[in-house]
């Protein structure tokens, strides 16, 4: 039977997640102080409600991109995977778990 993550144990799992998220809040803090927005920025956060414009969006996305080498597939740009830190960190994750497959 397969499991999600690849074979990893929970606590790998664990460790890559909190390690996306931390990059991802890092990634979203930067954008936000070069739009000259000051915020105080959670997982939860919606990056709208912040004050993120659309171009603010694109940007994010292409830093998210650089952060992690990836290139994300058209299906995966939508405003729902943008919200917040939290759904751009379970997109991450799922590209790089079906990168590594």
């Amino acid at each position: 039977m397969i499991t999600p993550g690849h074979g990893r144990r929970p606590a790998e799992m664990h460790n890559t997640a909190i390690n996306v998220q931390n990059r991802v809040l890092s990634v979203v803090r930067s954008v936000l102080q070069q739009n000259a927005i000051s915020a105080d920025v959670h997982p939860e956060s919606r990056l709208v409600d912040i004050g993120l414009s659309s171009m603010g969006m694109v940007e994010l996305m292409l830093k998210v991109e650089a952060e992690f080498d990836l290139i994300l597939p058209q299906f995966e740009i939508t405003p729902e995977n943008f919200r917040s830190v939290k759904a751009m960190e379970r997109m991450i994750l799922n590209q790089l778990g079906s990168g590594s497959g």
